[in-house]
């Protein structure tokens, strides 16, 4: 008899409460804020260049794309970075008519610049929100920073901030295009988690299909090669696409192709944000 492992599923500890198995999202506004916010694209312009589109093949790359909501930009500017530490060290120079009001910050120096997020978000108690850039959204001269903030108690705003890879290089954003992005995520998962490595041999059945996958796949390739078919779709096999095993049956019940998010909606006494969220544009 082959022994039990012990499994990675972390334990809450006693005296946590119990989170909720879901969570409200709610962005709480006060007066004169007009916070962007649209639900995130899976579409990026680097990804429709590419011959055929063929990186929207690459479903986790899509997905990941669309997993969450964008904050998007209230103004078009240009800035760059001297390479100094102080904030001085960092030139905002807006759009013509833009709001001085509504544009970003130079506020810690090191090559840094500041989005103020206009809101106080709110989530069920437990979770936390993962906030960071639009992922595979490649910036030139510029990167995002990441930060994960506990929305379910805090009363505080926060900055969404990026840094210059290089000093005396330009970068740009246009007006409305996304500088924030973020989802919730459960909080006092990842550090209960007790990771394991295991020989596959352990598990034969996962041993045996992945073979016939490998297998699967090295004759594909070699067909692909030979045959060199001129449809987009038979270049591909797109089993984990359509969430099928190798031998065709299906993987997981709720195996996700694409994400439809919810855009925010008005809810409260009084109509807060005004302004159009989505203009269908590609983002990244």
């Amino acid at each position: 008899m082959r022994k039990r492992l012990k499994g990675s599923a972390p334990e809450r500890p006693r005296g946590t409460p119990v989170r909720a198995a879901e969570t409200d999202l709610i962005c709480y506004v006060r007066q004169g804020w007009a916070p962007r916010i649209a639900p995130a694209s899976a579409r990026r312009d680097w990804m429709n260049d590419t011959p055929e589109s063929f990186a929207y093949r690459c479903l986790p790359l899509a997905i990941a794309n669309a997993h969450g909501w964008e904050v998007l930009s209230p103004c078009g500017f240009s800035a760059r970075w001297h390479g100094g530490v102080d904030a001085s060290s960092v030139e905002i120079v807006l759009d013509k008519g833009a709001d001085p009001k509504s544009a970003p910050h130079s506020l810690f120096g090191s090559g840094t610049i500041t989005f103020h997020v206009d809101g106080i978000m709110r989530t069920s108690e437990g979770w936390n929100l993962w906030v960071g850039g639009p992922p595979n959204a490649i910036k030139d001269g510029i990167a995002p920073l990441g930060g994960v903030i506990e929305t379910d108690w805090s009363p505080y705003t926060f900055t969404m901030n990026w840094r210059f890879t290089r000093p005396d290089v330009w970068i740009r954003f246009e007006e409305n295009e996304p500088f924030c992005f973020f989802f919730p995520t459960p909080r006092g998962v990842v550090d209960r988690l007790k990771p394991e490595l295991r020989p596959m041999e352990d598990e034969p059945e996962l041993l045996r299909t992945f073979d016939a996958w490998s297998a699967a796949r090295r004759a594909f390739q070699e067909w692909v090669k030979k045959a060199k078919p001129s449809a987009p779709a038979d270049q591909w096999q797109k089993l984990y696409y359509r969430g099928l095993h190798p031998a065709g049956q299906p993987g997981a019940a709720d195996h996700e192709s694409k994400l439809r998010l919810s855009p925010f909606r008005q809810t409260g006494s009084r109509r807060v944000c005004p302004v159009s969220h989505d203009d269908g544009k590609p983002r990244g």
